[in-house]
């Protein structure tokens, strides 16, 4: 957490509130601003403030050879883990500081949660979008209790304006970086995680820019149990964690999607007491393709019934992809972070999910344009199983001879194997169909 706006003052203040009940640490001395005791008293602080999120065996332990059990953070209130570390930030502020409010200026899960908690809290708070935010954010932030205020274009418009607003009417200006008390607030999954699953081997995190909940909760595994194996999970086209790990410091060069399907995936927003807590104690970081984080999207909400985002899903993905082979036969616990999937966009994931995992697929093939045929080719799908989503005739610009017509057909399939049962089927009867691949 970044505080601007007597910035070191306030954060000095926030953790001589926290609690010190022994002068024992876990962690080295390059660790300083976090230890076991602040994420043990940060989980006292908010425990009535958030959900004690269930960590339940997944189906899918079968089909990937592991047992896997799934800490459904994004059945927080406003979907997202990020509300832990805000609310232990918002409660750990100076009395006078909550009366004057607070101001964030982006539409992340970490605005939505300050939106939330700080209007459970009665601390007045403004949140600045830019004009380019999806309505259905800007509707849900007001709907939390948040004075919300379009402006500008893009996201460093409405950030300028935000600090402007801070210094003119004394509100405290909250970004997101990786101050002590919001690792702390983060950390708490890893000690919920460590006590709902006994003889745990490994717990699997999102990366990526925000790295925090990576940072803090390895913090908490690490003290209970340095055998636990701690892994970070990031974009391939993104590899922003690997990258700064590789030179030592956080990078800025690393280009970023404004695409809201990645959401905090994409950010460069960690700072150094992130990148040193993950050097430290987390055993490995993997990059996982975009077509991974789609299909785990869909495993997901078949398997689960919930609807993630790709931060939430990014987690399953290196299982999904078979990045993680040394876990086979293990207990690993998951961390499904996030499930603030704008919905225009999950429409877009399932389908393009489908097609990628071989069981939505189109091919095309051209029939004499005579009664019957049609019906023929529809026996074949029926007989097959196949369940035909579309089908397409083109009489007018055929090129083959004529009183011919060009079918193109899409069709649902259960497998990959299905799949090439009914390609088999249609190239034996229709040797010259056109298989359109993905």
């Amino acid at each position: 957490m970044k505080i601007v706006s007597r910035n070191e003052e306030l954060l000095r203040d926030a953790l001589s509130r926290i609690p010190q009940s022994s002068s024992r640490t876990s962690l080295s001395s390059c660790n300083k601003l976090i230890r076991f005791e602040d994420i043990s008293a940060a989980a006292f602080k908010i425990q009535c403030g958030v959900q004690k999120t269930p960590c339940m065996y997944s189906r899918l332990s079968k089909q990937y050879g592991m047992d896997i059990y799934l800490k459904k953070e994004f059945l927080q209130y406003t979907g997202s883990v990020k509300e832990r570390g805000v609310l232990y930030l918002l409660t750990s502020l100076p009395q006078d500081q909550q009366r004057k409010g607070v101001i964030v200026a982006s539409d992340s899960n970490f605005s939505m949660a300050v939106a939330y908690h700080a209007s459970e809290l009665r601390i007045p708070v403004f949140v600045i979008m830019s004009t380019s935010t999806p309505p259905a954010r800007v509707k849900m932030c007001r709907e939390y209790g948040a004075m919300v205020i379009s402006y500008g274009t893009t996201a460093k418009d409405s950030q300028t304006h935000a600090r402007r607003l801070a210094q003119e009417n004394g509100y405290l200006y909250l970004e997101e970086e990786d101050s002590a008390v919001y690792l702390s607030g983060l950390g708490t999954v890893g000690l919920e995680v460590y006590e709902q699953v006994p003889k745990l081997d490994a717990v699997i995190f999102p990366a990526g820019g925000h790295c925090g909940l990576l940072a803090g909760s390895a913090a908490a595994l690490k003290h209970l149990n340095p055998h636990i194996s701690v892994i970070g999970v990031e974009s391939e086209s993104f590899p922003v964690l690997q990258q700064s790990l590789k030179a030592g410091h956080p990078t800025e060069d690393q280009a970023c999607s404004n695409h809201h399907f990645y959401g905090d995936v994409s950010g460069l927003c960690f700072g150094s007491n992130s990148l040193q807590l993950t050097g430290k104690l987390v055993d490995k970081v993997v990059a996982v393709r975009e077509e991974d984080i789609l299909i785990s999207i869909l495993r997901l909400l078949e398997y689960e019934r919930a609807t993630v985002d790709a931060e939430g899903a990014i987690g399953l993905a290196a299982v999904v992809a078979g990045k993680l082979p040394e876990l086979k036969g293990k207990r690993v616990a998951i961390v499904i972070c996030s499930g603030n999937l704008e919905l225009y966009l999950l429409q877009q994931c399932i389908a393009r999910a489908l097609t990628l995992d071989n069981r939505v697929c189109r091919f095309s093939l051209v029939l004499s344009d005579c009664p019957g045929d049609i019906s023929k080719l529809l026996e074949i799908l029926a007989r097959e199983e196949t369940r035909v989503l579309d089908i397409k005739q083109e009489r007018t610009f055929v090129t083959s001879e004529l009183f011919t017509v060009e079918v193109t057909c899409t069709v649902e399939t259960r497998d990959k194997i299905h799949t090439a049962q009914l390609r088999n089927a249609l190239l034996e009867r229709y040797p010259t169909a056109a298989w359109m691949e993905r």
